[in-house]
């Protein structure tokens, strides 16, 4: 498949390392806002096609596929901007703001027949693919109960994407979408939320947490900060035993599964660039026809849109233009 990226920032450097891992994928287009950047991006990988605004990459013919690397406040106008166009959308997380905007880019996909999905590597990755068979299997009986955090110290920067609400920064979208996911992934979509966080002067979330209720009595706790190193980790308990996930959760090396006294170590490590797996489901896909992951669905995108949207409601966080 032919792919272009949208957005050359660092995110797209570890996409376009993990391209050069699949024979079955070539980098045939780079287009930022700035031509000097998408040249110097191209140069770095020999891309032959280099464009200076969205609409040319959209256009260029030679793309079958693009990978959305843009700030999330731009993904909504972007994906469909490519969807549009006819081409296959990776769109990086958070899938998009909100809810609202994320339904309109399914909505384009569905219009267009076109393949999107959201880039929530984590999901691809052997530690999850793993965790998927264990949580099936019932390794640990009934998984009743989710701990997880990301969040990392980060010095306040004004020109940093994290601290400009312009771009949907903040703690909860970049950060705190891994441990909601996980939530999402083990027990489903939240019945209730309560969330409690701090805004800092910058306009943007900077502590969060939330518990998030799911049928049956089951809990979620989940938290992220920009100003404090949390521990990186998540645990997942059930009716027979833990599993623990290292930091960092959300490319761990290894998961542990707790029986009681029996623990055991499963290796989850692999060599190269990890966001190469999501590609790997990428092209599954639509050589299969299928417009959606199985893995990552839309629904399931914004099934955590929503719970987002519903912590950002409760701290009293909005973006401009919402």
């Amino acid at each position: 498949m032919r792919w272009g990226i949208a957005g050359p920032g660092s995110i797209a450097v570890g996409f376009a390392n993990g391209l050069q891992l699949l024979d079955d994928a070539e980098l045939v287009a780079v287009g930022s806002r700035s031509k000097e950047r998408a040249q110097d991006f191209a140069l770095r990988y020999d891309i032959p096609n280099v464009h200076g605004s969205y609409d040319d990459l959209a256009a260029d013919p030679s793309v079958e596929a693009v990978y959305v690397a843009t700030p999330q406040s731009s993904h909504e106008q972007d994906t469909i901007r490519f969807l549009e166009a006819g081409k296959h959308v990776l769109c990086e997380k958070p899938f998009a703001l909100n809810e609202a905007q994320g339904r309109r880019m399914v909505d384009a996909a569905h219009r267009s027949g076109t393949f999107l999905m959201e880039a929530m590597w984590s999901r691809f990755l052997p530690a999850y693919r793993e965790l998927r068979v264990l949580l099936d299997e019932e390794a640990i009986g009934e998984a009743l109960f989710v701990e997880a955090d990301f969040g990392m110290r980060r010095p306040f920067d004004p020109t940093d994407r994290l601290y400009d609400p312009a771009r949907g920064g903040g703690g909860l979208l970049d950060l705190g979408v891994y441990p909601v996911q996980l939530a999402s992934l083990v027990l489903g979509t939240p019945t209730s939320v309560a969330a409690i966080g701090r805004i800092g002067d910058s306009g943007v979330d900077e502590q969060v947490a939330a518990v998030l209720g799911h049928s049956g009595g089951r809990l979620a706790v989940v938290k992220t900060s920009l100003i404090a190193n949390l521990s990186l980790t998540a645990r997942i308990a059930g009716t027979d035993g833990v599993i623990e996930i290292p930091a960092f959760m959300h490319c761990p090396g290894s998961i542990t599964v707790s029986l009681g006294r029996d623990r055991r170590v499963i290796d989850t490590s692999w060599e190269g660039d990890g966001l190469r797996f999501q590609v790997v489901e990428v092209h599954r896909c639509v050589a299969a026809g299928e417009l959606e992951s199985p893995t990552m669905s839309h629904a399931e995108s914004l099934s955590i849109l929503r719970t987002l949207d519903t912590i950002r409601n409760q701290i009293g966080l909005r973006f401009p233009g919402e």
